[in-house]
This record gives structure tokens, C-alpha cells and sequence, in this order.
């Protein structure tokens, strides 16, 4: 177990009574509080936590972790009411009076999820929002660190770096991205082909489960640890904690970003991208983002590819590395930086890297959204012939991007089983597809939504295939909805294969398990087996 739990101060904002709070709502709402308050221990009163929408602090506090403006508008259906834990009790309490009053639950950590899943729903709803449960202990001796839920990747990276230069932890690149949602989605970044997911270097956790008891790897016993990392945490419990393995890192890293138009060659260079990303040395991770900008005359347009890379090591070495790999990109000295694992997450997050590392405790991210992502798995080379049609298809819609991330090195050699995750050896990268606006309304919305779709449509004959593939951290309503009702299993299935593959009956059966009257439940959450659903 993590020891004592250190607790963030929420603006002190305390209600003045009871009945006052339960005038907003009807007699059964009162109910509900008043069983959070007779739960929640004394000596931590949950009074301070919730938040109803007679309160003055409900919309900011609402909106503080929403990331995607696509579910900020006055037509979201909002919460009941908000419960900004402070203390495990808190969350106890809300699971054991949420399940008394039958009342659907929403948990939200950073409040990076694509679709919303965390803090929206089609149904009366509250949102258990752990964000000041944050601590971070690192313990640079055993090379491990224990971190609560609600803290962000930016934290984590930097008490890290705070204790030692040469230790990192192989998760995202946006450093405002909640950890639970991150680690119990499956996680990745920049060091997965030397490391491989943030899941693979998970070694406790602590859950509090559907009977409100608080379980560390131990209690829970290893079928439940196996599911949170990966199954998504959502579906099981409320993830409380993690304990995490740290890996050495040098202490200075090498950065380079470097562009080509298809008037410089772009279709050679990333038709030996594929061969050569998956393939190269492990140190070395190279994402290759593609995007149309304009041409060079006027009224034309044309695609960019963008490299980024990570290499663990100098960039003397690095140079060297890619003139033999792959001298189509013609790597040049200049093109390198050289700087420490921490200052390379600003580096890869479009932060300046002489910006005070310290930015990475800020929780906001430098900008918001409306935004829409899908996903997919490439298994064999794309012919040129097949590139310049995606570069085709790419001009024509304009406004879509695409970010391929490539595998190979400890990916490849880590079983499909050993966590839910199923999309290792033969993926030689996956497909993020992308679609960025900042204007309002339903119109512009579906005109965005709908060129993802479209992208992703044409993908097809290039991508994984019976089922196609799709990562569950890039949460995907298109790819089907649960509605939670007696056909629950069937709906679940739709979406569950392509995320979890042979991992997804698993999933299932400790699901029944561990919560078999599907509380813990979502869109695209675990369902119970047929016999469980509800009617």
C-alpha cells in the first residue's frame, strides 16, 4: 500500500449548510448527499468537495479538465452535481451512495479523453473528478515512484527530474494529460520502442473496487491488476494510485524536427521511413506527422511530412545512425539538439526548450480545441503508389492530419497477453488521424468530424483487418456505443474486439467478476457477461 495519501488544497469553498445545498435539488438528490456526508469519514467532511450547479464555482470547476471544446457548449448535458475528491474516503463514499441511489458515475483525471467519456452522458449523471488527488512520491533508490490518479504526466516528469537526471518514465508527450486515465487506457511515448508502454513498467496500483474497499496489487490479486493496466480503470473501479517503474535515461538526449514537402522528395523519404522507423536502433524513436499546407504557387496545395525524433544518446552518434539507416532524410548536425530528457518534453510539445522547465507543472494545457481523433495499425509497407494516393485524398479534404508513431524494438518482443493491450509484434506503426477547429457550432463540427471519417474510410486496404485494430487511449465513439441495457455484451463487443483483440473475452470475465451488477460503467466500457446485463 502507498502510505499516507497527500492532500492538495481545493480553494476553499465550504457550504454553509446542508439544507441549504439540498434546496437545489429534490428530496431523493438530498438523499444523495446526505449519504456522501454520513460516509465520508469526519475527520475529512466531503462538504468542501461538492459542487452543485447552484454553486458559484460549478461551471469553473466543470471546465477546468474539459480539453475538447466539442463538449463545452451551453447544450451538454451537465452534472448533478461534482465531487472533487480530497480524500480516499471521498471516493468511497461516492461509490457506495451512487450505487444506493442508482445514480451513473463519470471518473475524470485529466480530462483528456477524445470523446468526453469522463465528464459527459446521455443520462443523469455526476462527475467523481480526482484532480487534487496528486501526490507524487519518488523513490530514486528502488528507481520507482508512486503517483495518485489525478496528478499530470508534466508533474510526474518533473518531480522525476528533481531527484535525478539520468531517470525517466516512458509515457505520453503532453504533459497535461491525467495519469489515470493514461495508464489505465494502455499509455505510450517517445521511449516505447526501448521501453514500451507506460502499462509495461506499472508495478502496484491501488483500487478502490464496487464494494468501496481500498485494494493494492496484492488484495485485488493479479486478474484485476492485469485489466487496469490496459482495460481501461473506468470499468473495474476507481483507480486510486499507481506504482511505477522508472527507467534510466542519459543525461543529455538529442531532438530534431525536420520538414520535406513532395516537391523535396517526401514520397521517397517516407516510403523508407516505414522501413527504417520500426526497424532502427531502440534508442531512436521517429514520428512522422503528414499535413497539407501550401504550395509553393500560388492556389496549390501540397502535403508536408514532419519528422520528430527522440534519440537516446548524442548526436554525433545519431548523425552517424541515420546517414547509414537512412540517408534519404540527410540528417545534417545542425538539425540536432542536444538537451536533457526533460527539457526534450517541452521540445516535444511545441514548448520552446529554453522555457523554465517548471512550465510542466502547469496544469493547463497552452491551448484548447474542438477536436476529433481516430485510430488504426499498419502491418505491411505502403507502396508509393499507395502514398501518392493518400497524399491525393489528403489535398482534397485539406483540413485532415495524420500522425504515424512507429513500433518495433521492445513493442515487438513484449506478448499480446501480458497486459489487455493487444497490438504488438507485425505493427509496424499506428495511425492517429486528426481534425483540429476553433469555431463553434454543429455544421462546422460535422464538417471536421467528417473528414477523419472520410481519411480513415479511404486507410482501409493499407491497415490491420479482421477485426481493424484501434487503441483504446484514443477513444472512438464511432467505433460503436454501449448503451448499458440487456444487449450490453453484443454492443461492447463491436468496439472491444478492435481494442483489446483475443484480450477483450478476458476482460469480460474478470469484469463479471469484479463488478457484476456493471456499475462501473461508460460508452465503451467492459460489459458483464449476457447473464449479468441489466434489462
Amino acid at each position: 500500500m502507498m502510505g499516507r495519501i497527500i492532500l492538495s488544497l481545493l480553494p476553499f469553498f465550504v457550504l454553509l449548510s446542508l439544507p441549504l445545498l439540498a434546496s437545489a435539488s429534490n428530496s431523493s438528490n438530498n438523499t444523495f448527499i446526505h449519504c456522501l456526508v454520513n460516509h465520508a469519514e469526519p475527520s475529512h467532511p466531503i462538504t468542501s468537495a461538492i459542487f452543485t450547479p447552484k454553486n458559484t464555482s460549478f461551471s469553473s470547476v466543470l471546465q477546468a479538465y474539459i480539453r475538447n471544446l466539442r463538449f463545452n457548449t451551453s447544450t451538454t448535458r451537465k452534472p448533478y452535481l461534482i465531487i472533487t475528491a480530497l480524500h480516499v474516503s471521498h471516493v468511497q463514499a461516492a461509490i457506495v451512495c451512487a450505487q444506493k441511489h442508482n445514480l451513473q458515475m463519470k471518473i475524470r483525471s485529466g480530462g483528456h479523453d477524445y470523446e468526453g467519456v469522463s465528464y459527459v452522458a446521455e443520462v443523469p449523471f455526476f462527475i467523481l473528478d480526482m484532480f487534487n488527488l496528486r501526490a507524487i512520491e519518488v523513490d530514486i533508490e528502488n528507481e520507482t515512484a508512486s503517483v495518485q490518479a489525478g496528478a499530470t504526466l508534466g508533474e510526474v516528469y518533473y518531480r522525476i527530474a528533481e531527484k535525478s537526471k539520468i531517470h525517466g518514465f516512458p509515457a505520453g508527450v503532453c504533459p497535461t494529460v491525467g495519469v489515470g486515465g493514461h495508464i489505465s487506457g494502455g499509455g505510450y511515448g517517445n521511449m516505447m520502442r526501448k521501453y514500451g508502454l507506460t502499462v509495461d513498467n506499472v508495478i502496484d496500483a491501488q483500487i478502490i473496487d464496487v464494494q468501496g474497499r481500498l485494494l493494492d496489487r496484492e488484495s485485488m490479486g493479479e486478474d484485476l491488476f492485469w485489466a487496469i493496466r490496459g482495460g481501461g480503470g473506468a470499468s473495474f473501479g476507481v483507480v486510486l494510485s499507481y506504482k511505477i517503474k522508472l527507467v534510466r535515461v542519459p543525461e543529455n538526449v538529442t531532438v530534431f524536427q525536420v520538414r520535406r514537402t513532395l516537391e523535396e522528395n517526401a514520397t521517397d523519404i517516407v516510403y523508407n521511413w516505414q522501413h527504417v522507423a520500426p526497424n532502427v536502433d531502440n534508442d531512436l524513436f521517429i514520428r512522422l506527422i503528414i499535413d497539407v499546407v501550401n504550395g509553393t504557387r500560388n492556389g496549390t496545395k501540397t502535403v508536408r511530412a514532419t519528422f520528430i525524433a527522440l534519440y537516446l544518446g548524442d548526436s554525433k552518434s545519431l548523425v552517424s545512425l541515420l546517414n547509414e539507416t537512412f540517408p534519404q532524410l540527410g540528417l545534417k548536425q545542425s538539425d540536432c539538439i542536444e538537451t536533457s530528457w526533460l527539457q526534450s518534453v517541452l521540445f516535444w510539445t511545441n514548448i520552446n526548450i529554453t522555457t523554465p522547465v517548471e512550465i510542466l507543472l502547469d496544469r493547463q494545457p497552452q491551448s484548447l480545441n474542438y477536436l476529433k481523433r481516430k485510430s488504426d495499425y499498419v502491418k505491411e509497407p505502403i507502396s508509393k503508389e499507395g502514398l501518392e494516393g493518400i497524399w491525393k485524398k489528403m489535398i482534397e479534404l485539406v483540413d485532415a492530419i495524420l500522425y504515424f508513431n512507429p513500433y518495433g524494438g521492445k513493442m515487438a518482443e513484449v506478448p499480446s497477453t501480458e497486459v489487455p493491450f493487444p497490438h504488438r509484434a507485425g505493427r509496424l506503426w499506428k495511425v492517429q488521424y486528426q481534425a483540429n477547429w476553433n469555431q463553434p457550432g454543429k455544421e462546422v463540427a460535422d464538417y471536421y468530424i467528417n473528414l477523419t471519417r472520410k481519411l480513415h474510410e479511404y486507410m482501409t486496404p493499407f491497415v490491420s483487418k479482421n477485426p481493424r485494430e484501434a487503441f483504446f487511449n484514443y477513444k472512438d465513439l464511432d467505433l460503436g456505443i454501449n448503451h448499458n441495457g440487456k444487449h450490453s455484451y453484443d454492443e461492447g463487443k463491436v468496439y472491444g474486439v478492435e481494442y483489446f483483440k483475443d484480450n477483450f473475452d478476458r476482460l469480460v470475465q474478470i469484469k463479471t467478476k469484479v463488478d457484476p451488477g456493471n456499475f462501473f460503467r461508460n460508452e465503451q466500457s467492459i460489459p458483464t457477461l449476457p447473464h449479468n446485463n441489466k434489462s
